[in-house]
């Protein structure tokens, strides 16, 4: 029971670590004078997904490719599966144009050129430097392009409430307890979860796709309900489409550049396809009916069990 505990725990130590890292960092922010979303689109952006990088990379440099990219490619689906399907059973997400338009867009060309890359079984230094590239262009445009008003900055703004009064010595202490935090958690899940997969003869990539990816994508979960209840459902569905969009460009755009990343066939055979077709279910759902309710959520959440039932 030993690596099962361990696990946990590092599990535990990441989502804490990556919380206390984006406290320490924004506090850091507010007294340099950033604004609220200059924050949201770096700090904020960067720090939620840090458990997710750092776990991806310490793999990739440990030579278990497949749970670097198992992590990626099992939180985009369970994103948009589970996160999603349970967020529209709580209350009704309201579909905006611009959602279409702009987020849902980019979540499906980004899940393609993913795929695409992923083709030749290797994701290469440049490849990593390109994904990581289109990420810096699209925060730009997001940030400074004509729909830069509209974005909603009530989550960022209640961080920076929170943490606006810490200490320059405690914002430093937070970040760093955040930085050994992620390190030492990325450590002991990524250990114990090939420990699991070599006693009972699991893939790597298994494991990836289903304990990793769904406990890195708690976070994302309990933002997204917490949205749907509060009804702020352009926050819900906003942070589940942004989340994909990150997990493709930034993390294995970061992890490539700093370890190539090889990828097994059965991630092309099998879950790329998984995660392009619960995208395009995904658009056939938001343009029935312009929202995502308690149907719709219901198809989504059935596509990620039929995923798990097929996986396993």
């Amino acid at each position: 029971m030993l690596p099962y505990f361990l696990l946990f725990l590092g599990l535990i130590i990441l989502l804490y670590g990556g919380k206390i890292l984006v406290d320490g960092a924004s506090a850091m922010a507010v007294k340099l004078g950033m604004s609220a979303g200059l924050i949201g689109m770096t700090v904020v952006a960067f720090g939620t997904s840090a458990p997710e990088l750092l776990v991806s990379v310490n793999a990739a440099l440990k030579g278990n490719s497949d749970i670097s990219i198992g992590n990626v490619v099992g939180s985009n689906i369970a994103n948009l599966g589970l996160v999603l399907g349970i967020s529209g059973l709580f209350y009704p997400i309201l579909i905006k144009k611009s959602h279409i338009r702009v987020d849902y867009l980019v979540t499906l060309l980004v899940s393609i050129l993913f795929y695409a890359l992923s083709y030749n079984g290797f994701i290469e230094l440049w490849e990593g430097i390109f994904l990581f590239g289109l990420f810096i262009a699209f925060n730009v445009y997001l940030f400074k392009g004509p729909n830069a008003d509209l974005i909603d900055n009530t989550e960022v703004e209640e961080e920076i409430e929170q943490v606006k009064n810490y200490s320059w010595f405690a914002s430093i202490g937070l970040f760093l307890g955040g930085v050994v935090g992620l390190y030492f958690g990325s450590e002991l899940l990524v250990n114990n979860a090939v420990k699991i997969s070599r006693e009972f003869g699991v893939s790597e990539r298994i494991i990836g796709v289903t304990i990793i990816a769904i406990g890195t994508s708690l976070p994302e979960l309990i933002t997204s309900i917490i949205a749907a209840l509060s009804k702020r459902t352009d926050l819900a569905l906003g942070n589940i489409l942004g989340s994909n969009i990150m997990n493709i460009l930034s993390i294995i755009g970061l992890t490539a550049i700093i370890k190539p990343i090889g990828v097994s066939q059965a991630f092309i055979d099998s879950d790329f396809l998984w995660m392009l077709g619960i995208t395009l279910l995904l658009f056939v759902l938001m343009r029935a009916k312009m929202r995502i309710s308690k149907v719709e959520g219901s198809l989504l959440l059935a596509s990620y069990l039929a995923y798990l039932y097929f996986l396993l």
